[in-house]
């Protein structure tokens, strides 16, 4: 009787563990690419698997700075000694930020971490994270990335802090232990990134269109950051921001207006008749992404819609830059180190093409 009670106990054990949702790791892919890119040539390493979580949560406690961020460009899955990583950064890259898709995603491993593990350092961490985020917020309601003082939405700047304070507001499991004062600090902080988000939105001949990837805290109109990022409508950001103003419940008629618009955007701007491939007769070498393939364009009337990644704002036309800050109107004039370190076409907002028939069918007004 004894060795049947021990046995059921272990199978109970083995069925939890193997039904176990382990955090997500994919929210670390950015940083770890550019980890991938540069400091990772520097180590000879193994790295841990998504179910290690105490692991993983014990190296991002480690990384995290006294002000409660967190440097970018880690890859936090890594069997490194942090001081050995941060004793090849330079003083400026020690530094937190939340560019690279970085200390949001932290603080939302770390919450889930916790209520994994129950492991007291990992919730302390969490809260020192997230007051790092509600700190960082400006007075126009936005957050800025690395590259420039503005509202940021590259990098999902804005729509990772405004996702991951959203699951604070709707309960989610993993922030179950939060404290009233830090949910009334998001909730306040949630409302007036959602509420600047709406003002940024390029309109055109008195139309809504979509987003830049960076918009003036003052006057929200789009402005650059980095010499080849001009200002312009940028469908990746953009999608980024509709998808998440679709999470919100009984959105009012703002929202609605918002997003409906940049759907009829996302419509008009498809790119028809082309496929981005890898060039492989390409032999160029760069020291910056040397493991990433050069790609060009190739024409194929077979190809579903594609996207350009920036847009001019007066005329729709999709263009591109090099470091000299010079636009130019075919990725073929691009040079071979930003065509390889750039996402210059994709397909991000097919995705939320697909999630919006569900959302307008499911609205409810507020």
């Amino acid at each position: 009787m004894k060795k049947i009670i021990i046995l059921i106990l272990a199978f109970t054990s083995f069925v939890f563990t193997q039904n176990k949702k382990y955090p997500d790791v994919t929210i670390f892919e950015d940083a770890i690419r550019h980890f991938n890119d540069t400091l990772a040539l520097k180590f000879n390493y193994t790295r841990y698997k998504p179910s290690q979580v105490k692991e993983i949560a014990w190296n991002l406690v480690k990384y995290q700075n006294k002000d409660g961020g967190w440097p970018k460009n880690i890859d936090w899955l890594a069997k490194i000694e942090p001081d050995s990583v941060k004793k090849l950064l330079t003083d400026h890259y020690k530094k937190s930020t939340l560019d690279n898709r970085n200390t949001y995603s932290q603080v939302e491993y770390l919450a889930q971490a916790y209520l994994l593990t129950k492991e007291e350092q990992f919730k302390k961490s969490a809260e020192k994270g997230l007051d790092f985020i509600l700190s960082q917020q400006r007075k126009s309601g936005g957050w800025r990335g690395w590259d420039v003082e503005a509202i940021t939405f590259n990098d999902e700047v804005m729509t990772g802090i405004m996702n991951l304070l959203l699951d604070i507001k709707e309960n989610k499991k993993h922030f179950f232990w939060l404290d009233k004062e830090r949910r009334e600090k998001a909730s306040t902080a949630l409302q007036k990134a959602i509420d600047v988000t709406l003002k940024c939105q390029i309109v055109v001949n008195g139309k809504k269109t979509a987003w830049c990837q960076q918009h003036d805290h003052e006057t929200f109109i789009a402005v650059g950051a980095r010499t080849f990022e001009l200002p312009g409508i940028s469908s990746l950001e953009s999608a980024a921001v509709v998808k998440f103003l679709m999470r919100i419940k009984k959105p009012n008629k703002e929202i609605i207006e918002a997003i409906n618009s940049a759907i009829d955007w996302f419509e008009k701007s498809k790119i028809y008749g082309i496929r981005v491939v890898i060039d492989k007769e390409d032999s160029s070498k760069s020291d910056y992404n040397a493991r990433r393939p050069d790609r060009k364009v190739i024409k194929d009337e077979t190809a579903q819609p594609i996207w350009a990644r920036f847009y001019e704002i007066e005329t729709n036309k999709p263009f591109f830059c090099n470091r000299d800050g010079i636009k130019v109107y075919s990725m073929s004039e691009v040079l071979p180190e930003r065509r390889r370190g750039y996402a210059w076409y994709g397909y991000w907002p097919d995705e939320v093409l697909k999630l919006y028939s569900t959302w307008k069918k499911n609205l409810t007004y507020n």
